[in-house]
């Protein structure tokens, strides 16, 4: 089970961080606590920029809340991460 109150007592952390955060939270698969949303998909349900949802990811896993992990098609093609929620 993801506990999402432990964010809350992250008094460091952006705020738009925290909302990038409660989003892949409620997104993931309840039983692998992971998504895999695009940084598009994610900025538009947002309603927050692009850069600002690297900047948010890149913060979250810093900080070790989630883990992310590139994914490819089988032609080689990029396609959206996986994100783990820690």
């Amino acid at each position: 089970m993801i506990d999402k109150m432990k964010i809350y007592r992250d008094t460091e952390i952006p705020n738009k961080a925290v909302f990038v955060y409660l989003y892949l939270c409620d997104r993931a698969c309840k039983d692998e606590s992971s998504c895999f949303p695009t940084i598009k998909t994610i900025g538009r349900d947002l309603n927050i920029s692009e850069s600002t949802v690297k900047r948010a990811i890149r913060e979250l896993e810093k900080r070790e809340y989630i883990d992310k992990e590139n994914r490819f098609r089988k032609n080689g093609g990029k396609t959206s991460n996986i994100y783990y929620i820690l």
